[in-house]
């Protein structure tokens, strides 16, 4: 061999572009060939393969399944050619492709052949990025992004992944790149997998008696709100159809960690998109407003029916209120529309009057008004004609079953109807807020009035059935009798429409808030996205159980797909802003919560959270002491709506004054002070103040007080993982050392994360403080490291500040653990 043919040419860095077709080895000869070719053709057509071979800044070397691109000139170059055939490609759907892009050293080579070749860790980890995808992935190295981001038209389009384990135990960072049209924005298999499978070792406690307690393997999970991982929705399940925008993550957050409190810009509506604002009540009678507003949700729910059209929920246009002047230009622009849809109700005796007009957001031309004037009798006929009427003027394609979905009235009762209404918007706005309970009951109340009078009511039985399932499931009623009311009301629903999206959507709640039964959930969600394509709660629900489950990153894209078809809801709002607390990544969190109050600035609610961001991230007090003293001083109504926040931000500052002042704000509910899934009563909070102030006689009659009723609380809920933790603390704090010890790990035991990787941590939590306050340090270290090593809602404010861990002060290990959750400057 002559040395030129040994020689290798320079070292240096490039832009590389792999591309392989996916199962190609499974093909017959003849189709391998055809693919291949066809391949060949989209990339030598694509304009930036040309443009860098005209100018021979570029090396081609096929590779059997496919072929390495080698860029010489820049980082765009690489990204618009994948770009460029994944556009391509997408007009033949026998060609599934996956693409990999990094940039680093290559050394071209002259093979035995004569052939140019390429060799170096350029090429090398482009493969390696490649493999991590599924078809339609364009993965990039995360080297490469950061090149990318230099050019700030790609930032949007960054996802970032993490790490996947490749060949020979390398691992590579990878980012995720899609727009709105092309790419892949599914979380790849190897990274889903990885996800789940990854697991902590398993611990053991030191002997104490003649058993040894092993604590539960945690899977290592990305976790919050209320989720399960590794089974995703099949598109039709989640309403991110072609028309659709993708709602992206928000990330970007300046180096003080203080978000911008501005939105980020708006992409460009689809044209077949509508919000339906809500109408005017013209009546005399103003408790008519129910109706009016019934009218307006049934107009809504019908559109929403229609696969073809995007269509804004009820919780986000409920916001822009009737009767006062609205700017249409920017409301289409924050709902991410083309369309809205005005109107107005005017009901007088039997006779009903419904006006509705459809307007252009983009240039608020008027595009079609109609006016009906019938028998009260007819109201749910005019909702039906309306929907259809604005369903042609967006040309939007109706299937006979979306045609009988919008002509099927709701119930023949008018007054059945405003009930279901009334109750429909208390469940809509609950948040954060303290008044959950009341609404939830309220809303069961005003529904069962519904389905006496209408025992035909289908609706109004899903909607009882949601309401009994949220109450069971939040732990206010964690009883057999409030979950069988659930169930009966979904059987009542399942009789008339056993295959309606709403019974499905209905039982996936009931699976998931009652049973903890992820995949039968999911599976049921499945079913009701393929008549529900437009319906929010699909993918929000989607979200909480996938996030429940152990998969933070895929729950998070969930939320963010419900947040698309219902931008202003700020329960998703806030669990997604959960999400990122559950990270413990509090910049994203606090620009979360910084959007929903970009909607909603006196929300105190709200507000409350946003402080304790610095809480929890930096140990520092004075924002939610900040927004106690202003409170207390404009505002005092508002503090029972905040006092749980209140108490905790006085314990952090070992306050008892205004600790005191907390729980006189809380009143007398039992359910308004919890930390997550665990609630006190008032009694188990006057114990803590005691503790913190070391009176120890005031702590132990509190404690002595509060435990008979606590049992209560167990005695009516015997396997409720949370009710059993405060139990435990009781009987650590009088000293009931084998009690407190038992009820705890039997806590543990009800909720492990494996089943439970939101609510699980706070079981080992709770543990970890009970052993503390009985002085098992050693026990108590290892399960705050347990815990401290999930994702969780233990934090650095937490530890660093809250007297329960007092007894701890001191241990390395204890200081150790705080040490590692401290920020990172």
């Amino acid at each position: 061999m002559s040395a030129e043919v040994k020689k290798e040419i320079e070292l240096e860095i490039a832009y590389v572009l792999f591309v392989d077709i996916v199962g190609y080895s499974k093909l017959v000869t003849s189709e391998q060939r055809r693919l291949l070719e066809l391949l060949n053709q989209i990339v030598r057509e694509s304009e930036h393969f040309r443009l860098a071979e005209a100018k021979h800044r570029l090396l081609t070397v096929p590779t059997g399944d496919g072929m390495a691109l080698v860029f010489y000139n820049t980082p765009e170059a690489p990204v618009e050619c994948a770009l460029e055939v994944s556009s391509a490609a997408s007009e033949h759907p026998e060609l599934k492709l996956r693409m990999g892009i990094h940039s680093g050293p290559v050394s071209g080579v002259v093979d035995v052949s004569g052939r140019a070749n390429i060799a170096g860790a350029g090429i090398n980890i482009a493969q390696r990025v490649m493999d991590c995808g599924d078809p339609g992935h364009v993965l990039i190295s995360k080297h490469m992004a950061e090149d990318l981001e230099q050019y700030g038209q790609w930032k949007r389009c960054l996802h970032d992944l993490g790490e996947c384990e490749v060949k020979h135990g390398v691992r590579v960072s990878v980012v995720n790149l899609y727009t709105e049209d092309l790419g892949n924005p599914e979380v790849p298999r190897k990274f889903r997998h990885a996800r789940q499978e990854a697991a902590l070792p398993v611990l053991t406690e030191k002997r104490t008696g003649s058993r040894s307690w092993i604590v539960a393997t945690a899977a290592v999970v990305l976790i919050a709100g209320l989720g399960i991982g590794g089974f995703l929705l099949s598109r039709r399940s989640v309403p991110a159809g072609s028309n659709r925008q993708t709602v992206r993550s928000e990330t970007q957050v300046g180096e003080t960690g203080r978000p911008s409190s501005a939105l980020p810009a708006p992409a460009a509506a689809p044209e077949k998109s509508i919000a339906v604002l809500p109408f005017e009540n013209l009546s005399d009678e103003k408790q008519n407003a129910f109706f009016t507003d019934g009218v307006q949700d049934e107009i809504l729910t019908d559109l929403a029916k229609i696969a073809d059209l995007k269509v804004i929920s009820r919780s986000s246009v409920m916001q822009y209120k009737s009767g006062v002047a609205r700017d249409l230009r920017k409301i289409g622009q924050e709902l991410g529309v083309a369309h809205l849809l005005e109107g107005s109700v005017q009901r007088a005796a039997n006779r009903v009057r419904v006006n509705a007009q459809l307007i252009d957001a983009r240039n608020d031309a008027h595009l079609w008004a109609q006016t009906y004037d019938r028998d009260l009798a007819d109201v749910f006929a005019i909702q039906s004609e309306i929907a259809k009427a604005i369903a042609d003027q967006l040309q939007a394609k109706l299937s006979p079953s979306e045609i009988n979905a919008i002509e099927r009235a709701p119930t023949a009762d008018v007054t059945a109807f405003d009930l279901y209404t009334q109750a429909k918007s208390l469940l809509l706005n609950i948040s954060f807020s303290a008044k959950n309970l009341s609404n939830m009951l309220q809303a069961v109340d005003l529904l069962e009035k519904a389905v006496a009078r209408d025992s035909s009511f289908f609706q109004a039985y899903c909607l009882l059935a949601s309401a009994h399932d949220s109450i069971y499931f939040l732990g206010n009623e964690h009883t057999p009798a409030r979950l069988a009311a659930a169930e009966a009301a979904i059987e009542s629903a399942s009789r008339m429409r056993p295959d309606a999206g709403e019974t499905h959507l209905a039982r996936a709640e009931n699976l998931y808030r009652g049973y903890r039964d992820y995949d039968g959930a999911l599976a049921e969600l499945d079913i009701a996205g393929r008549t529900l394509p437009n319906d929010s709660r699909i993918p929000q629900l989607a979200g909480y159980i996938v996030r429940r489950r152990g998969n933070q990153e895929e729950g998070l894209q969930y939320l963010l797909r419900s947040l698309e078809l219902d931008p202003r809801n700020f329960l998703t709002l806030q669990q997604t802003a959960l999400s990122y607390q559950i990270l413990r990544r509090y910049a994203e969190m606090a620009r979360v919560l910084d959007r929903g109050l970009a909607i909603k600035p006196d929300d105190v609610e709200t507000r409350a959270a946003r402080a304790v961001v610095e809480l929890d991230w930096k140990a520092d007090t004075r924002p939610v002491h900040q927004l106690m003293e202003e409170l207390r001083a404009r505002d005092p109504a508002a503090l029972k709506r905040v006092a749980d926040t209140w108490f905790t931000c006085a314990l952090a500052e070992r306050d008892p004054v205004a600790a005191e002042a907390a729980i006189s704000a809380l009143g007398e509910s039992p359910y308004d002070y919890n930390q997550g899934a665990i609630y006190f009563n008032h009694l188990v909070l006057e114990g803590l103040i005691a503790r913190m102030m070391n009176d120890e006689a005031k702590a132990r009659a509190a404690f002595s007080a509060a435990r008979p009723e606590q049992e209560k609380v167990v005695q009516a809920q015997p396997n409720h993982g949370p009710a059993l933790c405060v139990l435990a603390l009781i009987d650590a704090a009088l000293g009931r050392k084998a009690e407190a010890l038992s009820e705890a790990r039997r806590a543990v035991e009800l909720l492990p994360v494996e089943k439970d990787a939101f609510n699980g941590p706070q079981m080992i939590e709770m543990l970890a403080m009970a052993a503390a306050w009985l002085g098992e340090k050693d026990l108590a270290c290892q399960q705050l490291s347990i815990e401290m090593r999930l994702p969780g809602i233990v934090s650095y404010g937490q530890l660093k500040l809250m007297p329960y861990w007092d007894p701890l002060r001191g241990d390395p290990r204890f200081e150790k653990i705080v040490a590692s959750l401290a920020p990172k400057l």
